[in-house]
């Protein structure tokens, strides 16, 4: 392989891990400076280089095929780190959601991403479940998933949107599943804790009880919240194990 194509080959390779790394949780989390994201995509990209490089192979630097290889490893890596983001957005969407159910709504809590601030709730189950990605080793499967694809779409293929659109609905319906699960004890809890209050305001009308119970409910939540928060995140964390194992 002459110098240039071997360059080549190797910005390929970074075309799809970069891509990959820039968008998958953990290390792609806007709270991470952009240089250290690429540094980091840049080291495991020359770790894995000499694994991959005999896949690597391109056929002349022809500018029209040189294009149709760089675009199709940037989608393919950039597929590959939406599937995983996925999951961490409908924990997010449900967790806000079940902040609103329980009054903590407000005040916005930090931004897990940028210019999306969280409620506390779902900001503290948003980055639980980011720093277990790194307690549980669960970066190195994703390099793992990155090496695996390789072998489901190799150098030089094309890009199947069709497939691509089928793997993003399959994981969205699994991730809501999951997130459903996980956020299924807060919607419970405000339905029951505001049925009773409703019923207690039939009884007593005289009484503006919505004004008193704000308080009681999110006290509720929170000592719920004491007692399931390590089953939720376990529970949403095996699932994401799961899929990146079968994935």
């Amino acid at each position: 392989m002459a110098g240039s194509e071997f360059i080549f080959a190797v910005f390929l390779l970074f075309c799809r891990i970069g891509s990959c790394l820039m968008i998958a949780p953990g290390v792609g989390n806007t709270q991470i400076p952009m240089q250290i994201r690429l540094f980091v995509a840049v080291a495991v990209t020359l770790a894995l280089t000499p694994m991959l490089l005999a896949q690597a192979r391109v056929d002349g630097l022809d500018p029209i095929a040189m294009t149709r290889y760089v675009v199709f490893e940037l989608l393919v890596g950039a597929t590959i780190g939406v599937l995983a983001r996925l999951f961490f957005s409908a924990l997010e969407t449900l967790a806000y959601a079940a902040a609103t159910m329980l009054g903590l709504a407000n005040p916005f809590g930090v931004e897990v991403e940028h210019n999306q601030q969280l409620p506390p709730l779902a900001a503290l189950l948003s980055l639980g479940a980011t720093a277990l990605i790194f307690v549980a080793d669960f970066h190195w499967q994703i390099v793992i998933a990155i090496l695996d694809s390789y072998r489901a779409l190799p150098f030089g293929g094309a890009f199947e949107a069709r497939r691509s659109l089928a793997d993003i609905g399959g994981v969205l319906g699994q991730s809501f599943l999951i997130a459903v699960r996980v956020a299924s004890p807060f919607f419970l809890y405000s339905v029951v804790v505001n049925f009773a209050f409703a019923l207690i305001n039939r009884v007593t009308p005289s009484i503006a009880i919505f004004f008193i119970a704000p308080p009681f409910v999110a006290a509720g939540g929170l000592v719920m919240l004491y007692f399931a928060v390590r089953g939720q995140i376990g529970e949403f964390m095996a699932a994401f194990s799961q899929w990146l194992n079968s994935g």
